[in-house]
């Protein structure tokens, strides 16, 4: 009786989204050590938040595949790449870090499909839609940074746009709730 309900190539594939989001959140905890170190309370906290939502994506992925009867593989993190200069590169990290995510999802996607394993495709579309909202938000808050004034803005802007960041609402299940094991 076959037991595993995944391809080798999906499992694969979901094993890397799983390292993927785990990468994620540790590029925010960078970030968000970075917005300490320059008085950036707001910003932190709005990346803390954020690291914390990946780790939820990487559970919900893991418990997916455990699910389908398949192994999940933990994978070394890579050490994430230098601290951003300013404010505005460090959303252009956020943004590009979202884009990343989505080009994955949708390259599992699209396997899925060829494969019509339609429970793993029906699986992923909650996280398409995460991943427009992700990057919806991500490109939200590059636009505020851009308007209050970008690499030359007034401390007064960084002091309004910190206030703003901070107090972004961020509401995000655990991983039990969006995806139970029965």
């Amino acid at each position: 009786m076959k037991t595993q309900r995944l391809s080798q190539k999906l499992t694969q594939a979901l094993n890397s989204q799983v390292t993927l989001e785990a990468n994620s959140s540790q590029i925010y905890l960078m970030l968000a050590s970075w917005a300490d170190d320059a008085h950036y309370d707001g910003v932190k906290n709005f990346l803390m938040k954020h690291s914390q939502e990946e780790r939820v994506h990487m559970a919900k992925v893991m418990e997916y595949i455990q699910e389908r009867g398949a192994k999940v593989v933990i994978e070394a993190l890579e050490k994430p790449g230098p601290e951003p200069k300013d404010i505005l590169e460090c959303f252009e990290m956020v943004l590009d870090q979202e884009i990343k995510n989505t080009e994955a999802i949708y390259q599992i996607v699209n396997w899925s499909f060829e494969e019509k394993d339609w429970a793993t495709w029906n699986f992923l579309q909650w996280l398409v839609n995460e991943q427009r909202e992700e990057e919806k938000l991500a490109l939200n808050l590059l636009d505020k940074v851009k308007l209050a004034g970008g690499r030359s803005m007034s401390d007064t802007s960084k002091f309004e746009l910190d206030k703003t960041i901070g107090n972004t609402p961020q509401e995000f299940p655990v991983a039990d709730d969006i995806n139970p094991l029965e």
